[in-house]
């Protein structure tokens, strides 16, 4: 059975519709944030980055990121949308960065060095923030879950 290893509560920012999470040691990461994103998928994978297509132009997102000793049972509620993807990082740490603000200065911890991960990503509150954000910003609509949990 799994074991929840640790739970961290984070507000981010996403403007431009994106957001990714980079692996801490940005030595790692060939193509650093923004480079090459465009709205897109819900999560696409690059090396040492996360990338996240938002469905509000300019908020404050809720993400809340598992770590756990091996795969979890799927998360229960109702989500909007759902992905699976793989990075690796050699810090142990990433990095939330939004497109035009850049990144946050608090890292975001996974372990205490390197790994490779897989991630389930779920998100709700799309339809909400994507009317709500055209007209103010708004902060914690769109809700993230993200449960890491080491390859095998």
């Amino acid at each position: 059975m799994a074991e929840l290893i640790s739970r961290e509560e984070v507000p981010v920012e996403v403007d431009y519709y994106g957001l990714a999470l980079e692996d801490w040691d940005d030595s790692q990461v060939p193509v650093p944030f923004p480079e090459g994103w465009e709205a897109g998928p819900f999560l696409q994978a690059r090396t040492g980055r996360l990338d996240f297509t938002s469905a509000g132009h300019t908020h404050t997102a809720t993400m809340t990121i598992e770590v756990w000793d091996q795969e979890p049972a799927a998360p229960p509620g109702d989500w909007e949308e759902s992905a699976l993807a793989q990075i690796t990082s050699t810090s142990g740490q990433l990095r939330a960065s939004a497109v035009a603000s850049g990144p946050m200065l608090d890292p975001i911890h996974l372990s205490d060095g390197a790994g490779s991960w897989t991630v389930r990503a779920v998100c709700r509150g799309r339809a909400d923030v994507e009317v709500q954000a055209r007209d103010e910003a708004v902060e914690g609509v769109e809700q993230y879950l993200l449960q890491f949990w080491p390859q095998a």
